[in-house]
């Protein structure tokens, strides 16, 4: 079986490609691991000068798999126990907060759609290219979930007034309208010569320098990241154990409004 993240170097740049048609490439617990075992990786490689992050056949990222949390949705957990849930959706979060840290540029080439948590993946990214094919939406919210994790990355790219709009209504933009809000930085017809071009571009940029600047950024946002991480993953689990989370992804599995929306 080929290994769901797809990892091909050549000198100073790493493609990261994820590869999972079966689920358009959603981000299951192994998909998540391998990508945090490759931030981890190239953590302290001085001689990798830039990631690039993409999807395969024709998508970036379904969003986040249920499958590990399908039993749980609806049901309150028994009085005395820990929510094996919480760590879990933390583990997305530090996932999170590993990419935005690599030392090396991150590059997001989007091709398709790019969902829920594959829209937290976007916006990890220092420059983030679409091809016009590319859809970005954050459905959590019309399916009874909390998009916990991805809120503070969303807020991030694009500013409190279009994070709160985006995250609370679950519409989906289109690559030109993502471009016009700032979530993505060009729109290419040819995605990889895109990102090819803008590699060279930025070869002008002195690898140690982009480390700390990088460095800096991620200390403005540290105080806060660890405790924003554990209360998104308490308000997630919360919600994905409610009778809201069970009406919400009944509904969208029978193709039906759920019942707020009727």
């Amino acid at each position: 079986m080929a290994p769901k993240l797809q990892i091909t170097r050549s000198g100073e740049v790493e493609h990261w490609t994820l590869h999972d048609p079966a689920t358009r490439n959603a981000l299951t617990e192994e998909l998540v691991g391998a990508l945090q075992l490759a931030c981890e990786r190239v953590s302290a490689d001085a001689a990798l000068r830039f990631v690039v992050l993409q999807g395969s056949d024709g998508a970036f990222c379904a969003g986040g798999s249920l499958g590990g949390f399908a039993a749980s949705i609806g049901q309150a957990l028994p009085a005395g126990q820990t929510d094996p849930l919480i760590a879990m959706n933390a583990g997305f979060g530090s996932l999170l907060n590993s990419l935005s840290a690599l030392p090396q540029i991150l590059l997001v080439a989007v091709d398709g759609p790019a969902m829920g948590g594959g829209l937290g993946l976007v916006c990890c990214g220092d420059f983030v290219l679409a091809s016009p094919a590319a859809v970005f939406a954050t459905p959590e919210v019309t399916l009874g979930v909390v998009p916990a994790q991805i809120a503070p990355f969303v807020h991030r790219r694009l500013g409190d007034r279009h994070a709160r709009q985006l995250l609370l209504s679950g519409q989906k933009l289109s690559a030109e309208q993502a471009l016009g809000l700032g979530l993505v930085d060009e729109v290419a017809a040819d995605l990889q010569a895109a990102v090819a071009q803008r590699i060279q571009l930025l070869r002008r940029a002195a690898p140690g320098a982009v480390a700390h600047t990088k460095a800096l950024f991620c200390m403005l946002n540290q105080a806060a990241a660890q405790d924003i991480q554990a209360q998104a993953a308490l308000k997630f689990v919360a919600n994905l154990r409610s009778p809201e989370a069970a009406e919400g992804l009944a509904a969208f599995a029978q193709k039906r409004k759920p019942g707020w929306a009727a």
